[in-house]
């Protein structure tokens, strides 16, 4: 969520009476000192600081949850996909907007901060990723697929064609599946085409081929 700013648009005694210039605040209170960037005129203005409002907030983290609050601006507005950052009991951390209470059985996905009771959200910072990795092709043998959870930062990518390697772990990304509240953001929500990459923080799941040198075991 965005901070007032120091700059504040207002007009300018000198060089804009009428029209609004930006103006640097130099001293705030009750009557703010303010510098016209145009022209450099120093003034005094009432500035009315705006309504702010503190609504709870869910964090959730690989199937755990703690709570936190956030203060904003009344009329913000808010929406899934939003991130900003909290301090929880645990740690400060950056989340993700995934839902939005209103009040009882009344969710949304945008609102103005004054209409919210409850933000629901995700921790991205550094996120659990589900991969599914399914055995060698043509090697004579008939593992079954298998599944591991990557924990990573929330910007690592994923790119389909490449291989990572994680741990004991080496597989090549078949195709990556992304969360429901960022498809919008990508080409597809399921990307399958060489190239196409997706952060961390973005992705319900990865699908590899293994590429390890040893035996494949299912354990």
């Amino acid at each position: 969520m965005s901070q007032r700013s120091e700059r504040v648009p207002l007009p300018c005694p000198s060089c804009s009476p009428e029209e609004g210039t930006v103006h640097e605040v130099l001293k705030p209170g009750g009557q703010t000192t303010v510098r016209c960037t145009e022209c450099g005129h120093v003034h005094k203005e009432k500035i009315e600081a705006p309504e702010e409002v503190t609504v709870d907030v869910v964090v959730s983290q690989d199937g755990d949850s703690d709570k936190a609050t956030l203060t904003a601006v009344a009329d913000e507005e808010i929406e899934a996909g939003d991130e900003f950052v909290v301090e929880t009991a645990e740690a400060i951390q950056q989340v993700r907007v995934t839902d939005l209470e209103l009040g009882p059985e009344r969710r949304t996905e945008s609102a103005e901060m004054r209409e919210v009771e409850t933000v629901w959200s995700r921790v991205v910072d550094n996120v659990g990723v589900n991969v599914t990795i399914h055995p060698k092709e043509g090697d004579g043998r008939h593992e079954q697929s298998r599944s591991i959870k990557a924990f990573l930062p929330g910007d690592y990518e994923f790119t389909v064609g490449e291989t990572c390697e994680f741990g004991d772990d080496s597989f090549e990304v078949d195709s990556i599946q992304l969360r429901d509240e960022v498809a919008d953001d990508y080409r597809h929500k399921k990307l399958d085409h060489v190239g196409d990459t997706g952060f961390a923080k973005d992705i319900k799941r990865v699908f590899g081929r293994d590429t390890t040198t040893s035996a494949w075991s299912a354990w």
